[in-house]
């Protein structure tokens, strides 16, 4: 009975053998980021020569990071007083996260300087969309805090939403064209379906938390899609790149690749 209990209420019975999966998918998620923006540094299309918004976005997105790994490793080791202290700092960090995240999508599609395998409307449009999606199933998941199983897979669903451009970074993006942004998404969704095998294989039984956290994450794409290629996302980017070098490029076309390489981050 006890046993029963402790598993409707989040206890230490539904505590019990999620932690060591949670735990290794929080350390791969952070290996697969900093992979990803290592080796763009170490192939010279990556620069710290960039603008102070480039590196505030940096710092705060990197800062998540961190602080989604700490939480894991926090529940992972039974200290639970760190763990939710360090949510009420996860709560806030939200909001630069999704300032910045709008800013630096802006001013790279105001520039001109998209990365050349993304169309630069789909990218004003996927960028945002997938920040905010983010912050809803995070949002979501700090709400339900009490209820154990919904907390913890509903936050890793959230951070799959920011695995793009990890997976992008490692991905041979120009060589996916036109389905480069589409397939950087499909990569990330490999976390909660792991997730989903890893219920399964430990309970016999899938969660209904994956099945609304995926949901959201295929709502994400759909709606991209729907944006992009429709009038509204046309008058969108109208509108964010007047009386900028942005409005002189097409909308739905593929920028030809760089001189030289692609450097990103640029000023």
């Amino acid at each position: 009975m006890a046993s029963i209990i402790d598993t409707r209420l989040g206890g230490p019975a539904a505590r019990s053998g999620d932690e060591r999966f949670f735990l290794g998918a929080a350390v791969a998620m952070a290996l697969v980021i900093v992979a990803g923006f290592s080796t763009q540094l170490a192939a010279g299309r990556s620069t710290f020569a960039s603008p102070p918004l480039v590196h505030a976005h940096a710092i705060i997105f990197m800062g998540w990071v961190t602080i989604y790994l700490l939480q894991n490793i926090f529940v992972a080791t039974g200290r639970m007083t760190l763990h939710r202290r360090l949510g009420w700092v996860a709560a806030g960090w939200m909001l630069p996260m999704i300032v910045l995240g709008f800013a630096v999508t802006l001013a790279m599609v105001r520039r001109g300087q998209v990365p050349f395998f993304f169309q630069p409307l789909h990218f004003l449009v996927f960028d945002p969309v997938s920040v905010l999606t983010f912050a809803a199933l995070t949002g979501s998941a700090i709400l339900l805090r009490a209820r154990t199983e919904w907390h913890r897979r509903l936050h890793l669903c959230g951070m799959a939403m920011l695995m793009g451009p990890g997976f992008g970074r490692l991905l041979p993006m120009p060589l996916l064209v036109p389905w480069a942004w589409e397939a950087s998404f499909a990569a990330g969704l490999i976390f909660p379906l792991a997730g989903i095998v890893a219920d399964l294989r430990r309970g016999g039984r899938v969660h209904a938390a994956w099945g609304w956290g995926l949901t959201a994450m295929l709502a994400a794409l759909l709606l991209t899609e729907a944006v992009t290629y429709s009038g509204l996302g046309q008058a969108l980017y109208r509108g964010v790149t007047a009386g900028s070098p942005g409005a002189a490029v097409p909308p739905l076309q593929f920028p030809p690749p760089p001189a030289g390489g692609l450097v990103t981050g640029r000023g």
